[in-house]
Formats: C-alpha cells, sequence, structure tokens
C-alpha cells in the first residue's frame, strides 16, 4: 500500500505542469502592453526635458516626426526636427544649413531623448536583439533581465550599444535599466525609477541616473552595485508636462 501511495504520489508531481518559460521576445512583447506603448504608434506626445520642449508625431505606416524646440537669446527660436526625411534645423522658423556632422550631432541627440521618453517602445524594431539573461531580485522584487544590442544594418551610428532592461515578473513593468557607450570615451549608466506618470494609459517613467564608481563593474552586475551603494547618483532624467493625444 506504502508503494502505491509512493507511486501516486510521483504520478501527481509528473502531471503537474512546470512553470512557463518565457523567451527574451515574450517578455519584450508583455512589457509593451503592460505599458502602454502599443498605442505611441499612432499619436502625439509634449513634454518638456530641462529647458527644451520636445513633441513626436507617429503614424502606425511608420512615418514620424520628432521635434526638439529651444530659444536661443542671440538667435531666437530653435526648431531641431528629425523625421523620415532627415534632419533639419529651423531658426525663427526658417531652414538653417548646418553641416553633415554637427547635423549628425544635433540628430542623434534629439532622437536620444525620445527614444528613452517612451521605453519600450522601440524594442521591436528591426535592428534590435534580444537575449534573455538570467533572473535577478532587486529591492526584494524578481525581475527578468533582458539583454538588447542592435544590428550593424538598421543599428544607427551607436548600434554597438548595449542595453539591459529589468521587467519585473508580477507586472512586466521597467524600473531600472543600464547601457554601456562607447561614445566621448565611453561608460556605463544605470538608471533606477523615482516616478511614473500615467497619462491616456501610457506610462511615462522618471529616472535617477548613476554611473559605477568602479569601472571595471560589468553591465550585467551593475544591478548588484546598486544595491551595495557602489554607483554615484549624476543626475535626474525627469519628463515634465506630459501631453498625449491618441489620434484616431
Amino acid at each position: 500500500m506504502k508503494y502505491l501511495s509512493i507511486l501516486f504520489l510521483a504520478f501527481l508531481i509528473s502531471c503537474k505542469p512546470s512553470e512557463n518559460k518565457l523567451t527574451a521576445q515574450q517578455v519584450i512583447d508583455k512589457a509593451i502592453v503592460a505599458s502602454g506603448v502599443d498605442k505611441i504608434s499612432n499619436s502625439e506626445i509634449k513634454f518638456n526635458f530641462r529647458d527644451k520642449a520636445y513633441i513626436a508625431n507617429r503614424k502606425p505606416n511608420g512615418s514620424f516626426k520628432l521635434t526638439r524646440k529651444q530659444k536661443d537669446d542671440k538667435v531666437g527660436f530653435i526648431s531641431d526636427v528629425l523625421s523620415n526625411d532627415g534632419f533639419k534645423r529651423l531658426v525663427n522658423g526658417i531652414p538653417y544649413q548646418v553641416n553633415d556632422s554637427i547635423a549628425n550631432i544635433l540628430s542623434n541627440s534629439v532622437n536620444s531623448v525620445h527614444y528613452f521618453s517612451v521605453l519600450p517602445f522601440g524594442l521591436n524594431d528591426k535592428a534590435v536583439i534580444k537575449k534573455l539573461l538570467p533572473s535577478t531580485t532587486v529591492k526584494d522584487e524578481e525581475y527578468y533581465k533582458v539583454q538588447v544590442t542592435f544590428s550593424e544594418d538598421g543599428g544607427g551610428e551607436d548600434f554597438d550599444d548595449v542595453f539591459i532592461y529589468w521587467i519585473g515578473k508580477q507586472d512586466f513593468l521597467v524600473d531600472y535599466l543600464a547601457y554601456s557607450y562607447h561614445t566621448n570615451g565611453g561608460g556605463k549608466r544605470f538608471r533606477a525609477i523615482n516616478k511614473e506618470v500615467l497619462k491616456n494609459g501610457i506610462r511615462f517613467v522618471n529616472y535617477d541616473n548613476y554611473k559605477p564608481l568602479n569601472k571595471e563593474i560589468s553591465l550585467t552586475d551593475i544591478d548588484k552595485a546598486f544595491e551595495k551603494n557602489e554607483l554615484k547618483k549624476l543626475s535626474e532624467i525627469n519628463l515634465e508636462n506630459i501631453e498625449v493625444e491618441l489620434l484616431k
């Protein structure tokens, strides 16, 4: 009888469904929906970042227009516009010619702010390569870790940058991100959420921005360094006066 009980117990264990193991793609897909950024492909978004105003127009057919506006005491109002047609600068509404190297720097600057403002939107672009790293715990919360790299074809000038996203196992929201970069001597950054704002069902996040005290800390271990207070806070990434219009 005891032998039969053991067999029955073994049968029950064998029939118990195993925990579903998600792929990196599935984790990102769930994060996009959980954050509401799936709505961004047909929207107009406005916000202020530091002393500049940003406007993003996106349409389902892939067309986009990303604008940064600022006031210069010497020349007046400057608009930097990045779209499917490339980059252009307007000064007081009139096209202003800049050389290619400056245009490239300005274009990357505009794109970077808009890119970070709506993450994880954009992580399903064709150039994105996703890899699931071992799960981890940060401040007693369990997270998926997804590494993102870019193919050279379509990955932009900084295609060799590496990103890691910490996505909550319960809510599939991005609470932390880190990246390594190679411009201006290179380095690593870690961002930790300090505030979230919902606008028309879309989650926008403000971050505290850190760098490692020790340059030898690896990007994959930077979350552990954060918990050990081995990072230095550099700045805050705060989006203000956010407005969202979902287009029809």
